[in-house]
């Protein structure tokens, strides 16, 4: 249990008030800098992965028995949907061979449209957090950090049009 609890909590951030999401989402910015700095995108992707099926069964074990499926001090979630928004920049930066912080606009982007969709749940997002179960927990900040993947490519693409 207690490796479950530092994982899905990443290491007692989800434990911060106010607002334990906003810090998991945090927190996770330096380390997708990091596993991009030392493995370029294909570690981060790999990173999204690993992160993903770790916080799946860490919030299983957090949760089994209990009626609270998605307690606010698991924040491995954020992780993962954190680094699924700061993809396409770690994509750009790996292929273009550009220095990922002077995308730093993008990172700020990221942060700021995962936070709203994954507070605002609109279609799928929502549709998986009510499933009420550690799946569920897991997929509702995929599928709000690929929107907000998404929001970051449409924004780059209209910053670099004009």
């Amino acid at each position: 249990m207690m490796l479950a609890r530092m994982i899905a909590t990443l290491l007692g951030t989800g434990y911060l008030k106010p607002a334990p999401g906003t810090w998991g989402s945090l927190v996770s910015l330096p380390w997708a800098w990091l596993l991009h700095v030392i493995g370029g995108m294909p570690l981060l992707v790999l990173g999204i992965v690993a992160a993903f099926f770790k916080g799946w069964w860490a919030t299983a074990q957090m949760t089994k028995g209990s009626d609270d499926h998605d307690p606010s001090e698991i924040v491995v979630d954020e992780l993962v949907g954190q680094w699924i928004a700061v993809l396409p920049l770690s994509i750009a930066s790996w292929r273009m061979g550009i220095d990922i912080t002077v995308m730093w606009p993008g990172w700020i982007a990221a942060f700021v449209f995962f936070r709203l969709f994954d507070i605002w749940k609109p279609w799928i997002v929502g549709w998986a957090d009510r499933r009420g179960d550690a799946l569920g927990v897991m997929l509702d900040d995929v599928f709000a950090g690929v929107f907000a993947a998404l929001a970051v490519v449409a924004l780059a693409g209209l910053y670099h049009a004009f």
